[in-house]
């Protein structure tokens, strides 16, 4: 299946995901409206192209005090890429 297709195919997907999570947080379960935010999350981080180092960097930057954003490295040592900066 050519690239654009599956992108195609994957963006769709993940719109009817994140419908189906709003009406589980709105209607019906909470609890399994998370664990299909999991899902979005995986799907998203798949389309983009973000590696599991990169999110948990990323993480790292918002839940520290301490850190400017420049401090803020993944564990290879590389800076963070330019789409994981973090905005205030």
């Amino acid at each position: 299946m050519p690239v654009a297709h599956t992108e195609e195919r994957l963006l769709s997907l993940l719109a009817t995901l994140e419908e189906c999570r709003d009406f589980l947080t709105d209607k019906a379960s909470p609890e399994t409206a998370r664990l299909l935010s999991l899902a979005i999350l995986e799907l998203k981080m798949e389309l983009h192209q973000v590696t599991d180092a990169e999110l948990k960097a990323l993480c790292d930057l918002m839940t520290s005090q301490a850190q400017t954003p420049q401090e803020v490295r993944l564990a290879s040592g590389r800076p963070l890429p330019p789409y994981l900066k973090l905005v205030k």
